[in-house]
């Protein structure tokens, strides 16, 4: 015997009925996922290089924090132009929800206070062997504030030219002379690592030396914490420690280099989780 047909009204109300099961369901479910997870959302940890470096810089650090239950993104920092880099920044935090921890090594430092004021998602700054600049500071003005710096722009580096459609010269790309990178960056590191990093450095536009940060740094509002290497021989750790100061950052020296990230890594990872378990 065929089973009778059900009519148009019959059919929409079953449609319904089930819709609203599947809603009730839903929300049930949802209530007690949130209660399950009462404990505070974790941070995700976003990483910015500096110049003369990759988010390979990052790759020891990045599992360690993995490993601790952390969401890692590590930013290919375009190192064409403060404003630029720092606006790729501001963009790519505007895709991440729920609250960050930013971190930046170097000249990332000046990234990340460019690109994280005004954004209530970051809770907290980490500066790694980092320039924390004020309005109006350069890198260039600031790695010569204090003496200590070992790399020479006369001696240290080679330029390539950057040209515009009528080959006119704009600009440079700037790198670390290979046969120095080791002695300026990478002391303490194994030789064959230091000739990789070397060979993969990604090179910083010239004008960005003297280019300023235009305004309200970041550390302003967001707390801040700073690892400062006492055998950097880039960033000077006299300059290191007056820029943490004036920041009010939560302080932690190591004896590492201006690469303290891949030298050190333990030390890294434990004042970025430091500053990630203040955001609960």
């Amino acid at each position: 015997m065929r089973t009778p047909k059900k009519s148009l009204p019959a059919a929409v109300a079953a449609l319904t009925a089930g819709v609203l099961a599947l809603g009730i369901g839903t929300a049930t479910s949802s209530s007690a996922q949130t209660m399950q997870n009462d404990a505070p959302l974790k941070p995700t940890i976003v990483l910015v290089h500096g110049a003369w470096a990759d988010g390979s810089s990052w790759s020891a650090v990045t599992s360690k924090l993995q490993s601790a239950g952390y969401t890692v993104d590590v930013e290919a920092n375009p190192l064409r132009g403060l404003a630029t880099d720092a606006q790729y920044l501001r963009d790519l935090l505007a895709t991440i929800p729920g609250p960050v921890v930013l971190v930046g090594h170097s000249y990332g430092g000046m990234v990340t206070t460019s690109a994280a004021t005004g954004n209530p998602n970051v809770k907290a700054l980490v500066y790694v062997d980092a320039f924390i600049p004020d309005q109006g500071d350069s890198v260039g003005a600031l790695a010569a504030a204090e003496p200590g710096s070992e790399l020479d722009p006369n001696s240290s580096i080679n330029t390539v030219p950057i040209h515009d459609a009528s080959g006119n010269v704009i600009n440079a790309d700037v790198y670390i002379k290979p046969n120095q990178f080791a002695g300026l960056f990478a002391g303490g590191i194994p030789a064959k690592q230091a000739a990789v990093l070397a060979a993969t450095q990604r090179p910083l536009t010239a004008s960005t030396l003297s280019e300023t940060l235009a305004g309200v740094p970041a550390w302003k509002t967001i707390p801040s914490w700073d690892l400062i290497g006492t055998a950097d021989k880039v960033l000077p750790p006299a300059e290191q420690q007056i820029m943490a100061h004036r920041a009010g950052a939560h302080i932690t020296k190591v004896d590492a280099p201006h690469l303290s990230m891949i030298s050190d890594p333990d030390a890294v990872t434990d004042v970025i989780v430091d500053a990630a378990r203040t955001t609960n």
